[in-house]
């Protein structure tokens, strides 16, 4: 039991490309399935310019035990892409959620894993 909580059942390393001006810069996206023991995983999107895999590792398995403290049906994970929001158009930050939500269709879904904005 220990070490299923230690560890997770799925990590996704992504590129995202967003078009800005005149160049084009690639974004480093993550998805974080930390447990789905208790039902479909649920957790939000981070974007911060210092988001990292071990950063959503750790938030992942915070949600885990959010979800069960509170006894919802949920387990945990969690989602980030490495990015100044502040620094971002409206269209921009819209155009990398969808560019992140593409390359996860496979992993996304209302049984599998629900993301959600990060407050």
């Amino acid at each position: 039991m220990v070490q299923t909580l230690q560890s997770c059942e799925r990590e996704v390393v992504i590129s995202i490309p967003l078009r800005r001006k005149n160049d084009v810069e690639v974004l480093q996206g993550y998805r974080v399935q930390h447990s789905s023991a208790r039902g479909p995983r649920k957790g939000g999107i981070r974007f911060h310019h210092e988001v990292n895999l071990d950063e959503v590792r750790a938030l992942a398995s915070l949600m885990t035990w959010k979800t069960a403290l509170i006894d919802v049906p949920f387990g945990g994970a969690k989602g980030g892409v490495a990015v100044d929001p502040t620094q971002l158009e409206e269209i921009e930050k819209e155009e990398i959620i969808r560019r992140w939500t593409r390359s996860l269709v496979n992993v996304l879904g209302h049984h599998r894993d629900i993301p959600a904005p990060d407050m």
